[in-house]
């Protein structure tokens, strides 16, 4: 079989972002809307999680139902003056992306800039072809399938041919649907249909390479 591409999601699959990054957006989210819909913090924080678990995405439901701009969005919420205090490299990442036979791209639904940083403070910036953040999908993230779609184009490839690598069960539903071979990175016990295979984290995935190549 030919070398896949690898599709893998940033936040929570290539690095822990729940102990300082997922905080910090969560904050600054709320802050906006409270500023932005004039809603106090608890009903901010109420509409900001209601919103993410309806569309996948906190900025989806503000573009369809109050005519968010995304790019000031995304601005205002990705404000990260000490990134490089937050963010928890492990030193194996760039190991294990080297033992992956194939292309490798990154598809997040953060905005470029902050993914690009990500990316080059784990130092695996240079191990991927491509980063598609959420511009590159016109503001429809994941699980919208037409980021995929754009994602295929841009690389012209068929879904059959990649390998999506994702903690989010939702955007793997996503993937499994166009054709692409799921990777599920999480802790725990269960499985799910959408998903080819589980691990605990990507630093299995050498492991399990025979699985899903």
């Amino acid at each position: 079989m030919t070398k896949p591409l690898w599709v893998f999601d940033l936040d929570n699959t290539l690095h822990n972002a729940t102990p300082h990054i997922f905080p910090h957006i969560n904050r600054s989210m709320t802050a906006y809307l409270q500023r932005h819909l004039q809603l106090d913090e608890a009903a901010a924080n109420a509409l900001r999680t209601h919103y993410w678990q309806r569309y996948g995405a906190t900025l989806s439901g503000l573009m369809r139902h109050h005519g968010t701009d995304p790019e000031h969005f995304l601005w205002h919420t990705h404000q990260f003056p000490e990134l490089d205090r937050m963010v928890l490299r492990e030193p194996r990442l760039r190991h294990v992306l080297k033992a992956l036979p194939g292309r490798k791209v990154v598809f997040s639904n953060a905005p470029l800039s902050y993914a690009r940083a990500v990316l080059k403070l784990l130092r695996v910036a240079d191990l991927f072809d491509d980063v598609m953040a959420v511009e590159h999908t016109r503001y429809r993230p994941k699980p919208d399938s037409s980021g995929f779609m754009r994602l295929l184009q841009r690389h012209r490839i068929r879904a059959a041919q990649c390998v999506m690598v994702e903690d989010s069960l939702e955007n793997l539903r996503a993937a499994k649907r166009l054709g692409m071979r799921t990777v599920w990175v999480n802790a725990g016990n269960k499985g799910a249909p959408c998903v080819d295979v589980k691990i605990r984290d990507v630093m299995q995935l050498p492991k399990i390479l025979s699985r899903i190549v």
